[in-house]
């Protein structure tokens, strides 16, 4: 089964935000978050070996969310 796009939209803005910024991610810290969690709310629906062409694989979300706690 081919990847799905979800989460396309949010991977988008992320890309958006990032050609304004420089390529700086700590400029784009809401937009990566929003991703992430558009993500995670995938692999929580589909299983942890759901595929998307707009997220990185679930343990990489995982890792980037743990460290990345909610302020």
């Amino acid at each position: 089964m081919p990847p799905s796009q979800s989460c396309q939209a949010q991977a988008c803005d992320l890309q958006s935000c990032l050609n304004k910024n420089a390529y700086t991610p700590e400029n784009c810290e809401a937009a990566m978050r929003k991703l992430y969690t558009c993500c995670q709310s995938m692999y929580e629906k589909n299983g942890p070996d759901a595929e998307s062409t707009a997220c990185p694989m679930n343990n990489v979300v995982k890792r980037w969310l743990k460290a990345h706690p909610d302020k």
